[in-house]
This record gives C-alpha cells, sequence and structure tokens, in this order.
C-alpha cells in the first residue's frame, strides 16, 4: 500500500513526485544536522541516489478533468510529511492523516463556490507564513486554482515567490494557462494525461468495490473522467438518466421542443444538486444555531442574524456550484455523443464511447455531415463556456437545444 495506489495512468508523474519527496526529505535531513558540516555530509552521502533540484519550493499540477490532479496532489502532499521508511508509504500516521484531510500541517483549499474570495487567499497566505506544528513542510494546496480572479491571484505572487523555507504550494489547474504567467513561471509544472480506461476500471473495481465489466463500461462512456467513471459505476440511475439526455436533441422538431428539453435538463440538474446539498445545509445551519445558542425554528436576534445569513449565502453558491457541475457533466456526455457520430462519419477505426447507443450514432451520422458535427461540438463547448462565466443556465442551455436540432 503506498500513497500513490489512486494516481492511475499516471507513472512519470508519480516518479516525479517521489524523486521529490525524496529530495525534500534529505533537504530536511540536513537542515537538522546540527551544523552546516553535518548537512553538507548528508546531502553528499545521497548525491548519487538523490537529485536535490528535484525539489522546489511551488508546484503546479495541471491536466483535464477527471484526471486525478487533487489525488495526486494530496497524494504528493502526503510523502512531503511521510514519516515511513520510503517517502508516502501510505501506512504512517502522517500519510493517513494527509489522505484524511486531518494533518495539522497541509492546508487543503478546495471551494464548492464558483470563485475562490480575496480573503479566503489572504488566510491561505497567513497559514503558509506559519512553520510546520508536527510535520517536516508546511504545505498550501489549492485544489481550484483556476477559481480565483485575476486580481485575487496577484496577492498569492509574493507568498509563492518568496515563501518560508519549510513552506510547499501545490496549485492545481485544469491547465498551465489558467494561471497568471507570473505565477506560473514561479511553479515547477506536471502535467497529467488522461489515464486509460482499462486503468481507472481497475481502480473502480478495487476502490469502489464495481462490478468489472459495469466498471469497463463506465470508464469508457466517462472517457476515462474517474469522477464521472465512479458515478456511473455506483449511481443505479446514472444510466438511464444519461441516455434520456443523448438521445433527446435527436427526438427534437421545433424550437419549442429545444425549449421544453432545456428547461428539462436545467430542472433535473437542480434537482440532483439540490439532493447532494440539502441535507449538508440543515446539518451546517442546525449546528451554527446550537453554536450560537439557539433553538432551531427559533426567533434570531438581530445582532445573529449577520452569521446565519453568511451561512445561507455560502450555501446558495455551493448550490449554483452543484447544478453547475451536473450541468457540465451532461455537456460532456453530449460531447462524447457527438464525437462518436463524427468517427462514423470520418470513417475513422477510433474506438466509440457509446457502445449502447451505436444504432442512434449511425442514424444521425447517416442524417448529417461532419461540418454539422464540428459546429453541434463547437456550440456544447460554447455552452459550458457561459455555464462557467455564471450566464443563466436556462438561457444558456434553450440555446444549446435550439443549435442541437436535427434542422439545425
Amino acid at each position: 500500500m503506498s500513497v500513490w495506489e489512486d494516481v492511475v495512468g499516471q507513472e512519470r508523474v508519480v516518479a516525479a513526485f517521489r524523486a521529490a519527496a525524496e529530495a525534500a526529505r534529505v533537504a530536511v535531513a540536513a537542515r537538522g544536522g546540527g551544523d552546516s558540516g553535518a548537512g553538507e555530509a548528508i546531502v553528499a552521502g545521497e548525491a548519487g541516489a538523490v537529485d536535490a533540484s528535484a525539489m522546489t519550493h511551488a508546484w503546479l499540477v495541471t491536466g483535464p478533468p477527471g484526471s486525478g490532479r487533487s489525488v495526486a496532489a494530496r497524494a504528493f502532499a502526503a510523502a512531503l510529511q511521510c514519516t515511513g521508511e520510503v517517502p508516502g508509504c501510505g501506512v504512517c500516521k502522517a500519510c493517513r492523516d494527509v489522505l484524511s484531510g486531518s494533518h495539522p500541517d497541509v492546508v487543503r483549499m478546495a471551494t464548492e463556490k464558483l470563485l475562490i474570495t480575496m480573503d479566503e487567499v489572504k488566510t491561505l497566505i497567513g497559514e503558509a507564513q506559519r512553520r510546520p506544528w508536527t510535520g517536516n513542510w508546511r504545505v498550501i494546496l489549492v485544489e481550484d486554482a483556476d477559481r480565483m480572479a485575476e486580481r485575487t491571484t496577484n496577492v498569492l505572487l509574493k507568498s509563492i515567490e518568496e515563501p518560508p523555507p519549510q513552506t510547499v504550494w501545490i496549485l492545481c489547474t485544469p491547465s498551465a494557462d489558467d494561471v497568471l504567467p507570473t505565477i506560473r513561471s514561479r511553479c515547477r509544472l506536471v502535467t497529467l494525461r488522461v489515464p486509460p480506461a482499462d486503468a481507472v476500471a481497475e481502480l473502480l473495481v478495487r476502490r469502489d468495490g464495481a462490478e468489472p465489466e459495469l466498471a469497463a463500461r463506465a470508464a469508457r462512456a466517462s472517457q476515462s473522467h474517474i469522477g464521472l467513471a465512479r458515478h456511473l459505476a455506483t449511481d443505479p440511475g446514472a444510466w438511464e438518466r444519461r441516455r434520456r439526455l443523448l438521445l433527446a436533441p435527436i427526438s427534437l422538431r421545433s424550437v419549442g421542443d429545444a425549449v421544453l428539453a432545456a428547461a428539462d435538463l436545467v430542472d433535473a440538474a437542480e434537482a440532483e444538486a439540490a439532493q447532494a446539498t440539502t441535507e449538508r445545509d440543515a446539518v451546517e445551519k442546525a449546528a451554527l444555531l446550537r453554536a450560537l445558542g439557539l433553538e432551531e425554528g427559533g426567533r434570531v436576534p438581530p445582532s445573529l442574524r449577520a452569521q446565519v445569513r453568511q451561512l445561507e449565502e455560502d450555501q446558495k453558491r455551493r448550490a449554483r456550484r452543484a447544478r453547475t457541475d451536473v450541468l457540465d457533466r451532461a455537456m460532456i456526455d453530449l460531447l462524447s455523443f457527438y464525437r462518436d457520430v463524427l468517427v462514423v462519419q470520418l470513417g475513422s477505426d477510433v474506438e466509440q464511447v457509446n457502445i449502447d447507443l451505436s444504432d442512434a450514432v449511425t442514424q444521425v451520422a447517416a442524417s448529417t455531415g461532419p461540418r454539422q458535427s464540428l459546429a453541434r461540438i463547437a456550440a456544447i463547448e460554447e455552452c459550458r463556456e457561459r455555464l462557467r462565466s455564471n450566464a443563466a443556465p436556462l438561457l444558456a442551455v434553450e440555446s444549446l437545444m435550439v443549435q442541437l436540432r436535427p434542422q439545425a
């Protein structure tokens, strides 16, 4: 067992992080050697096996959605704090604490809102200035660095450029272009690839207990997106919802049909998001009221209403983020369908994603041409961009459905 077990299909990245963790351990030994001579002796003794330049103070972990950026970053953080014989053993208390999110020296920022706020970034900077409590490093892990506005990102620049000697920054984004060039130039870039489908299927079987056949099907249908594959492998109703979504554009006959289909999709997304957040919202509000010494359902004094209102606003932002994520997942599924259509139209020998919908794919491919398929793929990407830019979801999806009609 090791911290790298869930980092699937990323051998090159794992090798880079392992080398960095080993170099970091040598640096810690040198730092604690008592005097400079002892430190130099330790480094020299390890020089044949460890490259000191493998470690640096700031990392930018990139990769397509579903490739496992956050998993790889957490595994690296665990390897840096590891106290076992080999960095990243996965057995020692430090490794287990990091992976469970309870290590005091690993500060993790993973927003459930559309944007990371300036105040949250300033809090991170303050955390970065602290010395480690129990571990060897103070690790600041930002899993959604692409969700910072430019003005907010600028605040990070000084801390990333010149952090304290025992602080390590790890930023995760889909692409290196998602952060400012000034930030990018001060980080070491590590890029994940799309993992092989069989590696994703093996992970679903091992970690989630999925049936091998279902796991392989889910890995292919999700195009090796680990999160989507897990959703398909563990949610009994996910396949039927996906099938209805992909077949809906074929049956559209008018603009009115497109508008109704868009409304159904947005309503379904809101229902799924509400199902995921409602119970948690209620638990959070009850906990806050107890902390304030209030009874649930009772009157909130004016002096305490601001705190309750702030929680409700945060929950609304989280609900919007959840709805956007559900809609984006639907867009990815639609992209896979028209990708298959284009594969058939071009006569490519590339394996199709939606094997169970091969008849529908063939039907659409025969009734349209590659130009129409490319236009529909572009329309889906445009809709995704609009959803990410906080456009009205219903209007964005209505526009898409109108463009996906067979007559369009």
